[in-house]
């Protein structure tokens, strides 16, 4: 049985879902969640393992796909406007292969359309390199201090930062564990084409997680997809500089056909 994912919400309107990364949380949205409120209904989730979500059972994009339909069910939610950054891409992607008729648009944000082979010796060195500090006896606090600055740019908004910093170090070490072991299953280029909702594809200029080269090949991969490029931000452009993300993704909604 699958129980509907916690959920943060606020606002009137049509729904803009916004989905985390393996770092993030319901509150890594906070800033989106505050200005598309205005609105939209704008909700973030907290993906299974993280929040209030329980995770039942392994990690895998099927079964993450599935929590997120839970959820619009839960909420009564027909259709949203379903926005992922970095693994919460990777879900929604997953989510659209069978369920386009629940999408309003779908942004991809700071994401990709594979992580390659799971056997495969790239895929073998990230989970070790990911995973080896916390096996070493690193907490999770640990990794937010290692790891937030180098996918944020130098001069992110200073709350931002903290955002960013306090969502990693509040998820458990045991998700943060299934969610990497979990990403690397990835693979989702030969679905790019049969994406026909109004598409977002936004990248950050310094982003090297997922970067804008590879963001924009995978933008001419979607039919009518849009493609942005936010100047001088990396791979948590949504933190680093709310009100250029907030500004390409509001334009974009404004043009989806009601």
């Amino acid at each position: 049985m699958i129980f509907a994912p916690d959920c943060v919400e606020k606002g009137d309107g049509e729904v803009v879902l916004f989905l985390h990364g393996v770092g993030g949380g319901a509150y890594s949205w906070m800033p989106q969640i505050n200005s598309f409120s205005m609105n939209y209904v704008a909700a973030a989730w907290n993906m299974p393992g993280y929040g209030k979500s329980p995770l039942f059972g392994p990690m895998s994009f099927p079964a993450l796909a599935d929590s997120l339909e839970v959820l619009l069910h839960d909420r009564g939610w027909d259709k949203v406007h379903l926005v992922g950054h970095s693994m919460g891409g990777m879900v929604a992607q997953a989510f659209a292969v069978g369920r386009q008729d629940r999408l309003l648009s779908l942004t991809l944000s700071a994401t990709s359309p594979a992580f390659g082979k799971p056997d495969g010796d790239f895929q073998k060195k990230f989970v070790e390199a990911r995973l080896a500090p916390l096996a070493n006896g690193a907490t999770m606090v640990d990794l937010a201090t290692e790891l937030v600055d180098t996918m944020m740019s130098k001069d992110a908004d200073p709350y931002g930062r903290q955002l960013a910093f306090d969502s990693m170090a509040d998820v458990p070490a045991e998700t943060y564990r299934a969610a990497v072991e979990c990403i690397v299953t990835f693979e989702q280029r030969a679905n790019l084409a049969n994406i026909n909702v109004p598409t977002l594809v936004l990248a950050g200029e310094t982003d090297t997680n997922a970067p804008a080269p590879m963001m924009e090949k995978m933008a001419a991969k979607i039919p009518g997809a849009r493609y942005v490029c936010l100047p001088e931000l990396g791979h948590l452009a949504n933190l680093e500089d709310p009100q250029a993300f907030d500004a390409a993704l509001n334009d974009f909604l404004n043009s989806v056909p009601r």
